[in-house]
C-alpha cells in the first residue's frame, strides 16, 4: 500500500493520537488501528473552530473560493491512494470511488464558483428617506452572514461525497463557517487522507488551522458531545432515522437550540401510470431492477417501492423485474451493521402475511442479494411498517385497483427525498392528479427516469419533508446547501467603513 494511515485525529493543524484505539474492519485488505475519539478532543476542536471563525468568517469570497479549489486539487493529488484505502474499507468498486471522488471535487469547485458570483448573499438595500412624513426612514441594508462553527457527521454510504470534505463540509466552508467533522467508523482511513488534503489546502492558502478538524469515531458519547457543544451552531448529518432523530432531539434540547440538517431515510416511491405500463412494462421492470441494486441498494434515493395498476401489465412488469434481479450477483455491503440491518428488513417482510414473496434469496455475512415482494394498496395503507426504509436491494410492488387508489396511496406516504412518475402522453391527466400530492411529499419529483444519481447542480434539491430530512426548507446537494449555514443580518445607518465588504 503506497499510503499508510497515521491513525490519528486532526485538531487545528496537529495530528493527535490517544491511549485508546479501535481497529478498522475493511471489506478486504489490512486492518489499521485508529485513535478513539473523545469528549476532550471534541472540546479542543470546537474551541479552535470558534477562534478560527473570527478570521475565517470575515475572509473574502475570493479567498474562500480559492481555498475550496485548493481542497479539490489536493484531493485529486491523492487520487490513487484515496481509491485504494476507500475500496479496502468499504468494499465499493474502484470505478465507484473514482466517480465519487470526481463528484466531491466537482461540488467543491461548483461552490467556489457560486460564492465568487455573490448572488447567494441575497443583498438588499433600502435607501434612506430623510424627508418621509410623518417620520423619516433610515438606510437599511441586509446580507447573509456565516453562523459560526458547524459539526459534520461522515456518512457510511458515501465515504467521499457525504463525508469528510463532502457536501456539508464544502457548503459550510463556502459560507464562511469552520467545520469539525466526526469521522465514520466504517472508513477512518479514507477520512484521514481527505483530512490530509484539507490541511494541505489550509497551508497553501493561509487559512487558520482551526478552520477544519477531524475527530475519529468514539461512539455515541462523542457524537452527543459534538452536537451539544455550546460553540457549535449547526449540524450536518446523513444517516439512519434512529441515529439522526436522537441527535436532532439533542440539538433541540440544548440551552441554545441549533438547526440540525439531517438526511435520514426515504423509500422513494415510483408511480407507474397505465399508458406507460402498456408501452414499456418490461423495460420499466428491468430499469427498476438496475436502479434498485445499484451499489447494493445503498443509496438514499434507492426506489424501494413501485405502485402499479393490478392486471396483465403489472404481471409483465413484475416478471421482468424478477428476471433482472435474479441475474444480479451478491454484492458486498458497506459494513457488517448495514448487512445485518438488511437481513432484519428482509425478515420483517417475510413475517407479514399481507406480503407475497416474488423473489427471496439467502444472505451471508456482508454479502447482499436482491429480494422482491408484492402487496395490495389496502394492505399497504394498513401496515405502516411496509413503508419503512430497508437499506439495500429490496423492492416492494404495491398493486392498486385504480388511479384514484394510487392517489390515495400517495397521500399516505411519509416525506420522501424523491417521487417518480413513469408516464406517456396519454397519462397526462392522471399525472396531473398525482403531482400536487407528490410535490407535498418529496423534495425532488421526476418523470420517466430513476432517482438514483443526484446531479450536483444549482437546481438540485436533496431533502424533503420529515423523515426524509429534518428541515424541509433545505438541501444537502446543490448550491442552495450553502444557505443552511448563513443567517440574514440587517445594518441600519452604518457608515460605509463599518459595513461588510460585500455590502458596501
Amino acid at each position: 500500500m503506497g499510503w499508510t494511515p497515521k491513525g490519528t485525529h486532526l485538531i487545528a493543524g496537529e495530528w493527535l493520537g490517544g491511549a485508546e484505539q479501535f481497529r478498522s474492519t475493511p471489506a478486504h485488505g489490512p486492518a489499521h488501528d485508529f485513535a478513539l475519539g473523545s469528549v476532550d478532543l471534541v472540546d479542543r476542536a470546537c474551541a479552535a473552530a470558534e477562534e478560527a471563525f473570527w478570521d475565517y468568517g470575515w475572509t473574502s469570497r475570493a479567498a474562500r473560493a480559492d481555498f475550496l479549489d485548493a481542497i479539490a486539487d489536493e484531493i485529486e493529488a491523492r487520487a490513487e491512494a484515496i481509491t485504494e484505502i476507500g475500496t479496502q474499507e468499504t468494499g465499493l468498486p474502484a470505478a465507484r470511488l473514482q466517480g465519487e471522488r470526481g463528484r466531491t471535487t466537482g461540488q467543491l469547485r461548483l461552490f467556489a464558483d457560486h460564492i465568487r458570483k455573490g448572488d447567494y448573499l441575497d443583498r438588499r438595500v433600502d435607501a434612506a428617506l430623510p424627508d418621509r412624513q410623518p417620520a423619516p426612514r433610515p438606510e437599511i441594508r441586509m446580507i447573509e452572514r456565516p453562523i459560526g462553527p458547524v459539526a459534520v457527521f461522515g456518512a457510511s454510504n458515501f465515504p467521499l461525497a457525504f463525508s469528510t470534505a463532502g457536501g456539508d463540509t464544502a457548503a459550510a466552508l463556502a459560507a464562511g463557517c469552520p467545520v469539525v467533522v466526526k469521522g465514520h467508523p466504517a472508513h477512518p482511513g479514507t477520512a484521514e487522507i481527505i483530512a490530509e488534503a484539507v490541511l494541505a489546502a489550509i497551508d497553501k492558502t493561509g487559512m487558520p488551522n482551526g478552520t477544519f478538524s477531524l475527530v475519529q469515531d468514539g461512539g455515541a458519547a462523542v457524537g452527543a458531545a459534538l452536537v451539544q457543544h455550546p460553540l457549535i451552531k449547526a449540524v450536518g448529518f446523513t444517516g439512519s432515522l434512529a441515529g439522526g432523530r436522537a441527535l436532532f432531539d439533542l440539538c433541540a434540547a440544548r440551552p441554545e437550540p441549533i438547526p440540525f440538517f439531517g438526511e435520514l431515510g426515504s423509500v422513494n416511491p415510483m408511480f407507474l401510470l397505465p399508458e406507460a405500463m402498456k408501452a414499456r412494462a418490461e423495460d420499466l421492470g428491468k430499469g427498476w431492477a438496475g436502479s434498485l441494486t445499484m451499489g447494493a441498494g445503498q443509496f438514499c434515493t434507492n426506489p424501494g417501492i413501485s405502485v402499479v395498476l393490478d392486471g396483465a401489465d403489472a404481471d409483465r412488469y413484475t416478471a421482468s423485474a424478477k428476471a433482472a434481479l435474479e441475474a444480479v450477483a451478491p454484492q458486498t455491503m458497506l459494513t457488517e451493521g448495514i448487512a445485518k440491518a438488511y437481513q432484519a428488513g428482509k425478515a420483517r417482510f417475510e413475517a407479514r402475511n399481507s406480503v407475497k414473496p416474488v423473489l427471496t434469496t439467502e444472505q451471508a455475512g456482508r454479502e447482499a442479494s436482491p429480494n422482491l415482494y408484492e402487496t395490495t394498496g389496502a394492505n399497504y395503507l394498513q401496515d405502516h411498517s411496509l413503508g419503512e426504509e430497508v437499506f439495500g436491494p429490496l423492492g416492494l410492488i404495491v398493486r392498486v385497483g385504480s388511479v384514484a387508489e394510487m392517489v390515495t396511496l400517495a397521500r399516505g406516504f411519509e416525506g420522501q427525498l424523491t417521487a417518480t412518475i413513469q408516464m406517456e402522453p396519454g397519462d397526462l391527466a392522471d399525472a396531473q392528479k398525482l403531482l400536487p400530492v407528490l410535490e407535498r411529499k418529496a423534495g425532488r419529483v421526476l418523470v420517466n427516469g430513476f432517482p438514483t444519481g443526484v446531479e450536483v447542480v444549482d437546481a438540485m434539491v436533496h431533502g424533503g419533508p420529515y423523515p426524509a430530512s429534518t428541515n424541509f426548507g433545505a438541501t444537502s446537494v446543490g448550491t442552495l446547501a450553502i444557505r443552511r449555514f448563513l443567517r440574514p443580518v440587517s445594518y441600519q445607518n452604518l457608515p460605509t467603513e463599518l459595513l461588510p465588504e460585500d455590502l458596501r
